[in-house]
């Protein structure tokens, strides 16, 4: 079994909140590039009317999830949750008690592997 945690998550922007959203997501993916070796996979997607946001999220372990969300606590926060409302959240992997914790505010759902491989 892998180490891998990953999760999907579905956000709507918050009316107001639009011109707010690039300027957030271009701070929070350089932070996370630079900070956090554990980050294998950090992505956003936006339709074209930028109402709703995706982000994909894989990390090496639940420590490299836990550095990250220590991060997001820290410095993006309280501004992530006056410009998204989060709608959907799946996690991916064998996250543990702590992880689940953490991301239980969230309202994340979870899903562990029950066949497959990755390269």
């Amino acid at each position: 079994m892998s180490d891998i945690i990953e999760w999907v998550l579905e956000m709507r922007v918050q009316e107001g909140q639009a011109d707010k959203v690039q300027p957030l997501l271009d701070e929070m993916v350089a932070a996370t590039k630079s900070d956090e070796p554990g980050a294998l996979h950090y992505e956003y997607y936006m339709p074209e009317d930028r109402s709703t946001c995706t982000v994909l999220e894989r990390y090496a372990d639940n420590a490299a999830v836990m550095v990250h969300l220590g991060n997001f606590g820290a410095k993006f926060a309280e501004r992530f949750l006056t410009v998204f409302v989060p709608e959907r959240f799946t996690v991916y992997g064998l996250a543990n008690a702590e992880v689940r914790g953490a991301l239980a505010g969230f309202g994340a759902t979870h899903q562990s592997m029950v066949s497959g491989f990755h390269r």
